[in-house]
């Protein structure tokens, strides 16, 4: 990391109760690189972690779209640590693995289904996948895959999507940024497929 990584323990008596909420929220794992990365600053650490957290469980719109938009940040923004860590949680959710690759591979908009037939990604995945690039990309998004979005999903959905895909592109950066885990540079790969 460009940086070093912050004490895996509090420093003053003041941030302990803020490094145990993230502990929590990271059961039954330790605290991660990232979480070594923003507890610098332990009160950003916090409201991070409090943030993510919520976009992460309780959010209403459905995870494995939400994780395919995780994953689509990643590769847009080469964050390596990104990818690894969300792709293997995209498939567990539900996200198919040829989407997925394709998603990789940067094909997802021409590529045709496995059997040669029609688009290899469904009228929900191509909204999602657009809404991020465009994000991610433009920043502004066209208010056309607005109304597209508006009328497949909820109000609250729609504004779950948008805050996942916000809220991981100031992860990516961050990770970026820093090259937490050293990640900058190295391949993004599929995950193992499961036995």
């Amino acid at each position: 990391m460009r940086i070093p990584y912050a004490p895996k323990e509090p420093q003053k008596e003041a941030d302990a109760p803020i490094y145990d909420r993230i502990l929590a929220r990271r059961s039954p794992r330790p605290l991660i690189p990232l979480d070594l990365a923003l507890l610098h600053n332990p009160a950003i650490a916090d409201g991070y972690s409090s943030l993510m957290g919520a976009i992460r469980t309780q959010s209403s719109f459905p995870l494995e779209l939400a994780e395919l938009a995780i994953c689509y940040v990643a590769v847009l923004n080469g964050a390596v640590y990104e990818w690894t860590a969300h792709a293997p949680i995209a498939l567990k959710a539900g996200a198919r693995r040829e989407v997925l690759g394709s998603v990789l591979e940067g094909s997802w908009r021409w590529k045709q289904g496995s059997d040669g037939g029609e688009k290899l990604v469904s009228d929900d995945e191509e909204m999602v996948l657009e809404f991020t690039e465009q994000s991610t990309e433009n920043v502004k998004v066209e208010e056309g895959l607005m109304e597209r979005l508006k009328g497949r999903w909820t109000d609250q959905q729609v504004m779950e999507l948008v805050i996942t895909v916000g809220g991981y592109n100031m992860v990516s950066r961050f990770l970026v940024a820093l090259d937490v885990t050293e990640s900058n540079g190295k391949e993004m790969k599929m995950p193992a497929v499961e036995a």
